[in-house]
């Protein structure tokens, strides 16, 4: 069974991003196939409001699929395996990716009260891949922990065991809950959320790329990846470097030195960064008054809030907002 693990900077950061989940359809393809993929936002309805921003993931049960995106090498995930697109880039699924692809919508088959839609190439009794289809949905689109990640991962479960346990509570949380079941899609969130912790956690510990710098490096390292933690996590907090040398049981100057070697930002460069990428995304997905959201990212005035985010953005927080709002309206 997957087992959640002690809270540690990994963990921290990936609360801070407020993660939920879902499953929205089952497939079952008989070899050869080959499809083109994306997770739309309609693709999620029925689970939660419909998330603006979306990791796509895809859990094999039976049989093996590759998956292809461009730029990047084909990746293959076997039974208990679980492949994830961090950046819900378009791909392609299939046994042989050098076929032409086939429209998913010629192949998807409606779900009812008791199971997802589903895709069947072929038929369910000759399919020799099964896999489900879901996605978590998060509040941070530039988020350096997404932005960081390749774009297809990879993870195992330790043991079939723990496949068959993520298979069929993938399946019972995938049922379409009732009015009075309230339970499903909250299972279903907690699920998708350790399988993507335990994905990064294990790229973290597999790959040697990320061994040099970069915000990846930085979480790596214990010292440095808590406070990442703690910034992203207590983001509205008064910080100096010194409160976070504190914290991480550094000396100022060793850990100031540690964190912009691995990071490319001073600690309290890298906050200010990061506060305005928060409030910038609050001002264009809420109506909240620019002082809230000021005070929100750590600003103790709204006059300071506006030289930031003027310097950063090159225009004001409500220019900003007008800009972007008319552009997404467009």
């Amino acid at each position: 069974m997957l087992e959640p693990r002690p809270a540690d900077p990994l963990t921290d950061i990936l609360r801070a991003m407020r993660l939920t989940g879902g499953v929205f359809l089952e497939a079952a393809f008989t070899a050869p196939w080959c499809v083109v993929s994306r997770v739309s936002p309609e693709d999620c309805a029925g689970y939660l409001p419909l998330p603006r921003h979306i990791i796509a993931y895809h859990f094999v049960c039976e049989g093996e699929l590759s998956v292809g995106v461009d730029g990047a090498a084909p990746v293959t995930a076997r039974r208990g395996e679980i492949v994830i697109l961090p950046r819900n880039d378009h791909h392609l699924l299939g046994s042989d990716l050098d076929m032409a692809p086939i429209d998913v919508n010629d192949l998807f088959e409606p779900g009812d009260a008791s199971r997802p839609g589903r895709l069947v190439y072929g038929t369910t009794a000759t399919a020799d891949t099964r896999f489900f289809c879901g996605f978590l949905s998060h509040n941070q689109p530039d988020d350096p922990l997404i932005s960081a990640l390749p774009r297809v991962l990879k993870s195992r479960m330790e043991d079939a065991a723990a496949s068959d346990w993520v298979e069929s509570s993938l399946r019972f949380a995938s049922r379409r809950p009732t009015p009075d079941e309230k339970l499903s899609p909250a299972v279903l969130g907690k699920l998708a959320e350790l399988l993507f912790i335990e994905a990064v956690r294990q790229y973290l510990q597999d790959d040697p790329a990320t061994t040099g710098s970069g915000w990846i490096a930085g979480l790596r390292d214990p010292r440095v990846g808590r406070a990442l933690a703690l910034l992203h996590g207590q983001r509205d907090r008064a910080w100096t470097t010194e409160d976070l040398a504190r914290e991480v049981g550094l000396s100022r100057s060793a850990f100031a030195e540690r964190f912009t070697g691995l990071v490319g930002d001073p600690p309290m460069r890298y906050l200010g960064k990061w506060r305005l990428q928060h409030a910038a995304r609050r001002l264009l997905e809420t109506t909240e008054p620019i002082a809230r959201i000021a005070g929100e990212a750590g600003y103790e005035s709204e006059p300071a809030f506006h030289r930031a985010f003027k310097r950063e953005h090159r225009m004001t927080p409500a220019s900003w907002r007008k800009q972007h709002a008319m552009a997404g309206d467009a």
